[in-house]
């Protein structure tokens, strides 16, 4: 009897474990996912309706944002992280060097681009991801990840195609965010399991160790001139909004991180289109520069098809057992074929 009840305490325990995990895997993908979607809108309101000349000064006051907050939450004891240490820049190299490139080359693409195309490019970034996690994590995906995936993509170009209008450098911008992403979150998960920084450490450093080559690029840029030079300080609605920037750089950062640490860089590329196609399908009514086609509307449902099969396939429970990893790609192998092996409507 004694040792049938502590099996079954043994097995409550479980269960609540992973009930738990389940509720941090979804909360921190749904935080990411408000986070980042905030952050596009405060910051094409900045750069574009108020004609903020600078994205370089604004990715410079996120960084500023982040270095405050941490320090300050370090001294008030809120946080917790290594203190500085002549080793700590090659403990985490290459992040900050990706961190700042991914800021700031993000926020170029925010201005250059209107956010139906903005969010339609942003979506290649998933197959980077896949492919560098295969290469640096050897992290293999199952088919349904596989077929999530390519249906993203594919809808990405079928929507493009009949859509997007040419801007050079509004595309360079984003597919080298693009690369720089899908670089991020899969080193970003190799340096959470190894170099004992912990999120909190990664977030801080990847700051601190920027702010002043950022500071210099800016400079030589020109960008703090006409950035002093810009009349719209005067306007307390446009203050409110680019300190609000700034702050939700350093939320967005933290979501980031947090989202990574919980699920695989993959799923948080994932949860960024996610946001990518809410973003779209705004911008086709509020932007006022989308062109209805059937061509384009088929393909950005295609993509969002794509998405939710992959956040299916991801946060579904995982049954009970020992099965390795054949048994989960036959599942999912299973979970994308009708019922009693009927291919006919597939």
């Amino acid at each position: 009897m004694i040792a049938y009840l502590s099996k079954m305490r043994s097995s409550a325990s479980e269960m609540a474990g992973g009930e738990t995990t389940q509720f941090l895997k979804l909360s921190s993908a749904v935080f990411y996912g408000l986070s980042s979607f905030l952050i596009t809108v405060v910051n094409k309101t900045v750069l574009t309706s108020y004609r903020f000349p600078s994205f370089l000064v604004l990715s410079l006051g996120q960084l500023t944002a982040s270095i405050v907050v941490l320090f300050v939450a370090k001294r008030l004891q809120l946080v917790k992280y290594p203190d500085f240490s002549r080793d700590i820049a090659r403990r985490i190299f290459p992040l900050p060097l990706i961190y700042l490139g991914n800021m700031m080359f993000g926020l170029g693409g925010t201005q250059a681009l209107s956010l139906p195309m903005f969010a339609a490019l942003r979506r290649f970034s998933i197959l980077l991801t896949m492919l560098l996690e295969l290469l640096v994590l050897g992290i293999r995906p199952t088919l349904a990840v596989k077929v999530s995936v390519f249906a993203m993509v594919g809808g990405a170009l079928m929507a493009a195609l009949d859509d997007l209008s040419f801007n050079l450098q509004g595309y360079m911008y984003v597919m080298i965010t693009n690369t720089l992403t899908a670089a991020n979150g899969v080193y970003m998960k190799k340096k959470l399991d190894t170099a004992d920084m912990g999120k909190y450490g990664l977030m801080y450093y990847n700051s601190l160790f920027m702010i002043l080559p950022a500071l210099v690029g800016t400079w030589l840029a020109g960008d703090i001139d006409r950035a002093w030079q810009y009349e719209g300080w005067n306007d307390p609605f446009f203050v409110v909004q680019f300190l609000l920037s700034c702050v939700m750089g350093f939320i967005l950062s933290y979501s980031v991180i947090l989202c990574t640490q919980h699920n695989s860089a993959l799923t948080t590329t994932i949860v960024g289109c996610l946001k990518n196609i809410s973003v779209t399908y705004i911008g086709m009514f509020i932007g006022g520069d989308y062109v209805f086609s059937l061509l384009n509307a088929l393909g950005i449902n295609i993509s969002v098809a794509g998405s939710l099969l992959y956040t299916y396939v991801t946060f579904r429970k995982k049954p009970n057992g020992g099965g390795g990893s054949g048994d989960a790609a036959s599942s999912d192998k299973k979970l994308l074929l009708p019922a009693a092996g009927r291919i006919d409507n597939v």
